[in-house]
């Protein structure tokens, strides 16, 4: 972190998204990637022609263009994605290539719920939740002048204990159906959802339960007494959108980091700290130069350790086991404040 980042507002985002850095309700074994797609990176100075080319050799349609050089593309029936992605690589133009990997929330066993049974805000009593017991308790004040980043589901931010800290886009004009803040989305006023490319953060409560959770976990304002206290109760919780009904893409996770930093460095947001409580098993180059420009730009990655009780020193979980300094790899703690026990763990790759 820079000297210039105020360290107690960075020290608080830290300590509640760690807090929110939690896991899900139990899921069957999800899928690992989106079929017959790859992320694909071209080195700047391969020409065109020779880009075309190397599409044109996999039969691979271009989706969309993620940032300069970086494409998420199709694949035709009956090529395998690793096979592509072999092929590809070979090209001395291409950087790398790789499935456009899918993540979910990190997986738990059934916990018990305890909050607003209509709404469901921070809708579930885990291990990492000791709000009323004094385990962990809410930081005095609060933090107001910063920003905290949910990359998750949506969440309910309309509820009445997450609304009076919801952020929204002073340099977007509601309902215009203009690009106001010249970001290329188009009245994303509450955020933005990566997962359905729309405005809406928020669509159900079954849907968006996990986002809400977290977002509760952090900053709750405590004003249902069935409710929870969140960590901190003054701040801006940043919605950003990007796991749907099937999961997450790699493809819109990057999307949604480099929409967080053209908030910080573009509209000086100061947001110092984006909560990731989801992952998977498999690295990723373009994920990895996603995390690394947050660190450039000074914002800390909080990420869940996942759930399993592994050991992600041999077996890593990612983006939490990411080897950089501003990655905060958070394990989960029981009522009693001891180390969960299907909490990952990793004595080199779980900071706390």
């Amino acid at each position: 972190m820079h000297q210039r980042e105020p360290w107690r507002a960075v020290c608080a985002a830290l300590w509640l998204s760690a807090l929110a850095a939690t896991p899900a309700l139990a899921m069957e074994t999800p899928p690992s990637m989106v079929p017959r797609e790859l992320l694909l990176q071209f080195a700047p100075a391969m020409p065109a022609a020779e880009r075309v080319s190397a599409l044109t050799m996999v039969q691979a349609e271009l989706r969309e263009t993620l940032r300069p050089g970086l494409l998420r593309v199709s694949l035709p029936e009956g090529l395998s994605v690793d096979a592509a992605a072999r092929q590809l690589a070979r090209l001395p133009g291409v950087d790398f290539a790789e499935p456009n990997l899918l993540y979910h929330p990190a997986a738990q066993t059934e916990p018990a719920r305890v909050a607003d049974r209509h709404s469901g805000v921070a809708a579930e009593q885990s291990p990492w939740l000791a709000d009323r017991s004094g385990v962990l308790q809410p930081l005095a004040g609060g933090c107001p002048d910063v920003a905290v980043a949910v990359l998750d589901t949506g969440a309910q931010f309309q509820h009445r204990d997450l609304r009076g800290n919801h952020w929204t886009n002073p340099g977007e004009i509601p309902g215009n159906g203009i690009d106001d803040d010249g970001n290329g989305l188009i009245d994303d006023v509450d955020g933005w959802d990566f997962a359905h490319q729309d405005a809406s953060v928020y669509d159900d409560a079954e849907a968006d339960l996990h986002g809400t959770h977290v977002s509760g976990l952090i900053g709750a304002q405590g004003l249902d007494p069935q409710g929870i206290r969140g960590l901190c109760q003054r701040l801006r919780l940043i919605n950003v959108k990007f796991i749907g009904e099937d999961g997450g893409t790699l493809a819109h996770a990057v999307q949604a980091i480099d929409y967080l930093i053209d908030l910080k460095q573009r509209h000086r947001v100061p947001l110092v700290a984006v909560n990731a409580s989801w992952g998977s098993p498999q690295d990723s180059q373009a994920l990895r130069q996603a995390v690394q420009r947050l660190g450039a730009a000074n914002i800390a990655l909080v990420a869940a350790a996942g759930g399993g009780g592994r050991d992600n020193d041999r077996t890593p979980f990612f983006p939490a086991s990411l080897p950089m300094p501003h990655v905060v790899s958070l394990a989960a703690l029981n009522g009693g404040g001891r180390l969960w026990a299907q909490s990952n763990r990793g004595a080199q790759t779980v900071a706390l």
